[in-house]
């Protein structure tokens, strides 16, 4: 497997429960990356489905996910010809951190969309866009390649754009292969769009259900975040992920928490 592939590998270790050493690679300061998370445990709901794609997730995210061993628990709701649905527990020590509904199924890369409305929004060309990394490096930055849109990314200035979006292209470090499991990263590798309306700080993903619309080209994939609201500590965002043939293949929403604390 790819570096990615290693680090959301899980092992089976009895009938639909698995066990994982979570990757401290993929983390943002202490708690690892959501889309992480949901990565590792659509291959476990994968490995106990008779289909081959994470179709549609729906995940609760209740507490910090830290680096270390963990336990994934794949319990089956139904099992049929075209798609399959199990209750998905991400367990570490002791407590469930992450609960997701997991419908599997499996796509056609050959399929073409029978309608399609727009197409991708405008995205500068990658030697247009920067790439952005804390300053003490390490950790998720590391391992996904990001360019992102400058017209986007003010707040790192201190001039937020006053609009809540994000935009960039994205890709594993290293050019790894993309597969399923590459967009569930992707839908949650963005910086939280309420940044650019001057909500600073940790924002701590609730909820987030995200689809996979069809088996992405290799390339580059183009990520686009916006949100509808903010209010009372509550922001949404919206994500939907392109790839390298104009596809769409992700789309995701979010409800999530910023800190009443203003910057």
């Amino acid at each position: 497997m790819s570096g990615f592939g290693d680090a959301t590998a899980v092992k089976q270790v009895g009938e639909g429960r698995y066990e994982i050493v979570l990757d401290g690679g993929y983390a943002i300061g202490e708690a690892l990356n959501g889309g992480y998370l949901m990565a590792v445990m659509a291959r476990a709901a994968v490995d106990a489905s008779p289909h081959a794609h994470p179709i549609s997730t729906a995940a609760n995210f209740h507490r910090v996910t830290k680096a270390g061993p963990a336990e994934v628990v794949v319990e089956s709701r139904k099992a049929g010809r075209t798609a399959a649905a199990s209750l998905v527990s991400l367990v570490q020590d002791g407590r469930s951190v992450v609960d997701a509904l997991i419908t599997t199924g499996t796509l056609d890369a050959a399929a073409e969309p029978d309608w399609a409305g727009e197409g991708p929004p405008a995205m500068p060309p990658l030697e247009e866009c920067t790439d952005f990394r804390p300053p003490s490096g390490g950790g998720f930055a590391d391992q996904v390649d990001m360019r992102f849109d400058r017209s986007t990314m003010g707040w790192l200035d201190g001039r937020p754009s006053g609009r809540p979006e994000v935009r960039g292209w994205f890709r594993h470090h290293g050019d790894e292969p993309l597969d399923a499991y590459s967009l569930a990263l992707a839908v949650d590798a963005l910086p939280p769009v309420v940044l650019n309306l001057d909500a600073q700080g940790w924002a701590p993903t609730v909820e987030l259900t995200w689809h996979m619309r069809a088996v992405p080209a290799q390339g580059w994939l183009a990520v686009h975040g916006t949100g509808r609201l903010l209010a009372d500590g509550w922001f949404d965002e919206e994500v939907e992920v392109w790839d390298s043939a104009d596809r769409l293949v992700a789309q995701s929403r979010q409800i999530a928490r910023v800190p009443r604390t203003r910057g």
